[in-house]
């Protein structure tokens, strides 16, 4: 049991994924900073300051504080998700695809082998021309 989980931690697709794991979270966390510090001020901008700025008040807390619905966090959010996404699409998946297809073109099917019966002929034809050359000729005289 452990040998084989030993050879799958073993496996090169493992550790590419553990790496692009934690290459993940710390570009998660870089485009959530820009969203939040840059993206989400010019959300809020948009609407009241009382409601999460584009938001909707719902009602109030027992506290007195506001209960709203918050568009902007749902929309900064989703700004992370695309922004992700992309990067993702345009950094690792199209060179990734692009490298393939050139591996593909690059790529030209063997030459065919020849058959047994190719083979045995042109072993055939070999020894019948040694042969010729080994007979002496034949002079009249």
């Amino acid at each position: 049991m452990f040998k084989g989980f030993k050879d799958f931690l073993m496996r090169g697709n493992v550790i590419d994924l553990a790496v692009a794991v934690v290459i993940g979270a710390a570009f998660t966390s870089i485009v959530t900073a820009f969203t939040t510090n840059l993206i989400q001020p010019i959300v809020d901008m948009i609407g009241p300051a009382d409601t999460g700025n584009l938001g909707i008040r719902i009602g109030t807390r027992p506290d007195g504080s506001a209960l709203s619905i918050d568009f902007g966090a749902v929309l900064t959010a989703t700004l992370n998700f695309l922004i992700v996404a992309a990067v993702v699409y345009f950094i690792f998946v199209l060179p990734m695809n692009k490298l393939q297809q050139r591996r593909k073109r690059g790529e030209e099917p063997a030459a065919a082998e020849p058959t047994d019966v190719e083979l045995l002929t042109e072993i055939r034809d070999l020894l019948r021309e040694q042969q010729r050359r080994e007979q002496p000729e034949r002079v009249e005289s």
